[in-house]
């Protein structure tokens, strides 16, 4: 079973395929995803909880200190630098500090390299919450996940641990008016018997309904890159990213493919 897990609350810069050379934050523990959704193809494996009082996490103090310790060292190296990215093992904005965290991180960044993007990469799950939305309002690179325009092929290949509801996510991913990135995995493949494919007509043309109604400032588009925990998923073929990245295009979204 694959699993792809940091082990600390700061890791790289890592040659990211979304985000150049990427500094990434961990907010979660060093050995142990958590999460709200256990997604089929997730590199970090399978979920087992998502309840964060469970676990140790990095406190706010530990992760500006850990920070400000790198960014001075990136400084004082010049090392190259795109973007410092909340990543890591699970779903950042679960961290019960992730609002004063994000912050910390703005204040830092203007501080040691001005001119570096921070990006969250997140599942969508919890900007009903309004600390939460208004946190990634605050970042340069707002990345959203929505990897299908139907409710039953999200919950197939998400499987959340709780009362997911589609049209409940598009209305607040609407709500960013336009200051989000959308990020969709697309892939095929078999997973308990049942055939999942996010890239058919009918899938398409309800995705591309779904992202012209929220109007994301661009949609990130990419497949499967390493192991997944299940056997049977496929990657998408480049060539099939760039058709689906015209069929975007043409209704004026700039999209980003990374195959």
């Amino acid at each position: 079973m694959a699993t792809f897990l940091f082990d600390k609350i700061i890791f790289g810069p890592v040659i990211s395929r979304r985000l150049g050379e990427s500094l990434g934050i961990n907010l979660m523990p060093n050995n142990k995803k958590i999460c709200n959704f256990n997604c089929i193809y997730c590199e970090c494996g399978p979920t087992n909880s998502n309840d964060t009082s469970k676990f140790k996490l990095p406190t706010r103090i530990q992760v500006a200190e850990k920070l400000e310790f790198r960014l001075k060292d990136i400084k004082a190296k010049k090392l190259p630098i795109d973007t410092v990215t909340y990543a890591g093992n699970g779903e950042p904005t679960l961290h019960p500090e992730f609002p004063e965290i994000v912050k910390d991180t703005i204040a830092l960044r203007d501080k040691y390299l001005p001119d570096t993007d921070i990006a969250v990469l997140s599942n969508s799950t919890l900007i009903d919450n309004k600390r939460i939305f208004n946190a990634l309002n605050l970042v340069d690179l707002n990345i959203l996940k929505l990897d299908s325009g139907y409710e039953e092929t999200n919950k197939a290949i998400n499987c959340p641990l709780f009362n997911f509801n589609l049209n409940k996510t598009i209305e607040n991913l609407k709500n960013f008016n336009g200051n989000l990135i959308i990020q969709t995995l697309f892939f095929r493949g078999i997973y308990k018997g049942q055939e999942i494919d996010n890239t058919t007509e009918k899938e398409l043309t309800r995705w591309l309904q779904i992202i012209n109604y929220i109007q994301p400032e661009s949609v990130m588009i990419y497949t499967i890159a390493r192991d997944t925990p299940n056997k049977g998923l496929y990657k998408i073929p480049p060539g099939e990213l760039t058709r689906i990245s015209e069929k975007l295009e043409k209704t004026g979204i700039t999209t980003h493919i990374s195959p």
